[in-house]
């Protein structure tokens, strides 16, 4: 007999997940001089996400108020992410690899879970005050798989297909 997540595990795996990029993030920052502000902006913004979260974990409002469709619903999915980005910044830690591929890393997770299900959070409708407040305090750092996209094709990198 299977259990749903709580909020709170759901909460803290999200935590990481925005912590473990926002490292990723600065290792490609402090490797790749080219592309140093674009790294810089994408880590700052995911360390205002995890700011944002663990804000919310803090709330002492009764979780009927905490937006039902702010987190991903599968913990599992988020373990894995964060196990693969953890694996990546080890893996690029040792031998660092091409612009490109670091590109369309980040690309992938940002389309991955947690990540896509935020940005899915913030594209929606939500008749929730908490929600609302949450969506204007992150507005600005919205939608980084476009933004990704949008700097790889203005830099001339080929988006690759990962599987």
């Amino acid at each position: 007999m299977s259990t749903s997540p709580t909020i709170a595990a759901l909460l803290d795996e999200s935590i990481q997940l925005e912590l473990n990029l926002a490292k990723l993030y600065t290792l490609f920052n402090d490797h790749f001089e080219e592309d140093e502000e674009f790294w810089w902006e994408l880590s700052m913004e995911e360390r205002s996400h995890a700011a944002l979260l663990q804000q919310e974990k803090k709330q002492p409002q009764p979780l009927q108020f905490f937006p039902e469709n702010l987190l991903a619903k599968d913990l599992d999915a988020l373990k894995a992410n964060n196990a693969k980005i953890l694996a990546e910044a080890e893996r690029f830690a040792t031998s660092p690899f091409s612009r490109e591929e670091a590109l369309n890393l980040a690309l992938h997770i940002e389309m991955s879970a947690g990540e896509a299900h935020f940005q899915e959070f913030m594209d929606s409708d939500t008749g929730s005050l908490t929600a609302d407040i949450f969506k204007q305090l992150a507005s600005e750092d919205q939608n980084h798989a476009k933004r990704i996209r949008e700097y790889m094709k203005e830099h001339g990198v080929r988006e690759e297909q990962l599987s």
